[in-house]
């Protein structure tokens, strides 16, 4: 098989539209669950320790939380369908992309400085930005032709 072919395949399964997450971010991960014939949705929160592969269909992100004292880590396609939403909680001051020094840490050293941002800017999508403002302005001409 020749690149373009994958590579066109691959942007076929692409979201239109992701959240820029980046390591240190705290986020909420909602993933659908198949149990049986039945979806559920299951939220997954803790630190982004990794992200791979921004710029392709293959963009990765690892997620990092402590539950009952033992450490669990899990990797999320950010394309994948079974992805429902990723929403920032908190957006963390560091200085690498990979932050798996986080791994032998536990308490207060495990904490991340905390930024400033804005929570409901960040976590809108480009394309429903673009979806309002052409939706708003068929509604203005009409006015003026009236």
């Amino acid at each position: 098989m020749s690149f373009e072919l994958l590579k066109m395949v691959g942007d076929a399964q692409k979201k239109k539209a992701v959240i820029d997450v980046r390591s240190g971010d705290t986020v909420r991960v909602s993933q659908k669950i198949k149990e049986g014939d039945k979806f559920r949705i299951q939220i997954f929160e803790g630190v982004v320790i990794r992200v791979d592969r921004k710029a392709s269909h293959t963009e990765r992100i690892v997620v990092r939380k402590v539950t009952s004292g033992v450490g669990v880590e899990k990797s999320f396609l950010m394309h994948s369908p079974l992805i429902e939403k990723v929403e920032i909680v908190r957006r963390g001051k560091v200085r690498r992309n990979n932050l798996r020094y986080l791994r032998e840490r536990s308490g207060k050293s495990a904490r991340l400085a905390s930024k400033d941002f804005d929570r409901h800017a960040v976590n809108a999508l480009p394309e429903e930005e673009a979806v309002e403002e052409v939706a708003e302005e068929p509604a203005t001409e009409e006015k003026a032709e009236a």
